[in-house]
């Protein structure tokens, strides 16, 4: 191939894709890929779905546009009431959205509109958690805690009050213990009061942790905890599905696991599954109703509700129940999980593995007693994906501490996977792991 003009976050070079079905991706060379993360835990339901691209063929000789302002379109009233019954009572409004930072700035900007016109126009604090990622557009980054994403953009934003996340195993403290759940939910409540109730219009924050916090599932009690709290001080709670949502951790949104309703949720990435640009914000009615009175939510975006992509996305919530990928994701995440397990016994620089469903992670430590991390400067979580990837496995890492150091990698295959699937992705990441040991963590420092 001739010289490349793109570019995306680094000059990092990778092979050019030829086709992808099912789980599986091959280059132009051949070479087949495991496809371990779904991409950025996107493809959901696979790749080249036959049911799915039949469906968008069937839209394209009807219409591929239709802007908002002009038409509604089937696909998108369909789709809306599709999300609307697989969501908690009473969120019957749905905005269709491009991606996951068009999903959270909507919620932020619904919150705010919804308080003005409600007279609390002194509620404009978003609270959140560090760490945390919600976004690249600025509205979303001033909610994210993640130093080397935010920092270089501070001037250009302001940012919002943030409160610790609930990271019970950094802390030594039992996850399945309701005090530890209350022990971080306390802090939220003590930001609220710090900032002043009447100034803090929402905290949102993600059911089960996405990239920055890697899988991270609450302590017993946090999720009702919140809820109480949002709610005794006037505050509205956002939950960030675009990773968690879709059906990823077993059930549609993450927060059912939990019973706790929101009132905004944020939805993208497998909502989706890859096959078209979507996201949604899902509202409470009483949210919506009172803004729209008012003169209507003053936000959009050119392809909100593109037909095409709602046929997309109509047709992917329908393969997701047809072929019982929820349950799917229960029993095979269960057996993955158990699988990364099994090599944290065997890998003593493995220090946590956590997740629900298809959406887990493990995370490298120098010390398991202290769960202190590996050197930031080691580099850990870059050089074990591309062993990973030099072995054919894709998985995704990130770092959980801030976005400074510790290494943690996500293991989310799509939700088709099967348990012999599990099988050669536990040999690929056993392989990569033996790498790591024999040619990464020998450079050490002594005193490591």
């Amino acid at each position: 191939m001739s010289k490349s003009h793109l570019f995306y976050q680094s000059d990092t070079k990778r092979p050019v894709l030829a086709e992808a079905r099912g789980i599986y991706m091959w280059d132009v060379d051949g070479r087949r890929y495991i496809d371990g993360s779904s991409g950025a835990m996107v493809s959901n339901i696979g790749h080249s779905n036959p049911r799915v691209l039949d469906a968008m063929r069937r839209q394209m000789e009807k219409s591929t546009f239709g802007y908002r302002l002009h038409f509604e379109t089937e696909p998108g009233e369909h789709l809306a009431a599709k999300v609307a019954a697989l969501s908690p009572e009473g969120m019957e409004k749905v905005f269709f959205v491009s991606g996951g930072s068009e999903a959270v700035e909507s919620a932020i900007k619904l919150a705010r509109q919804y308080a003005v016109t409600t007279g609390q126009g002194s509620r404009w604090k978003v609270i959140s958690r560090a760490p945390s990622y919600h976004g690249s557009t600025l509205g979303a980054l001033a909610l994210t805690g993640y130093d080397p994403l935010t920092r270089p953009f501070e001037p250009m934003m302001r940012a919002m009050p943030k409160v610790p996340a609930p990271r019970a195993y950094l802390d030594g403290l039992d996850i399945d213990d309701p005090a530890t759940g209350a022990h971080y939910a306390a802090m939220l409540e003590a930001k609220i009061v710090e900032e002043g109730p009447e100034s803090v219009l929402a905290f949102i924050h993600e059911p089960v942790g996405g990239a920055s916090t890697g899988a991270l599932v609450p302590p017993a009690g946090y999720m009702q905890a919140v809820r109480e709290i949002c709610d005794r001080h006037g505050v509205l709670l956002i939950h960030d599905e675009v990773m968690s949502g879709g059906g990823r951790t077993g059930l549609f949104l993450g927060a059912d696991h939990w019973g706790v309703a929101p009132d905004i949720i944020a939805i993208s990435k497998g909502f989706g599954a890859g096959y078209a640009p979507l996201g949604a914000m899902i509202a409470h009615d009483r949210l919506v109703e009172p803004v729209l009175k008012g003169g209507g939510f003053m936000h959009g975006h050119t392809y909100a509700g593109n037909p095409l992509a709602c046929a997309a996305g109509l047709a992917v919530l329908e393969e997701i129940e047809a072929g019982d990928m929820m349950e799917n994701a229960t029993t095979v995440g269960g057996l993955l999980k158990a699988r990364l397990g099994d090599l944290m016994q065997r890998f003593d620089f493995i220090g946590d593995v956590r997740g629900k469903g298809l959406l887990l992670a493990f995370e490298f430590v120098s010390d398991r007693r202290t769960m202190a991390p590996l050197p930031k400067a080691l580099n850990a979580h870059h050089h074990f994906v591309e062993l990973a990837y030099a072995e054919g496995l894709i998985v995704y890492s990130r770092r959980t501490r801030n976005g400074l150091e510790g290494d943690h990698f996500l293991v989310c295959p799509p939700m088709i996977t099967t348990g012999e699937q599990v099988e050669e992705i536990v040999a690929l990441l056993t392989r990569a792991l033996n790498r790591f040991e024999e040619k990464v963590l020998p450079a050490l420092p002594r005193s490591a």
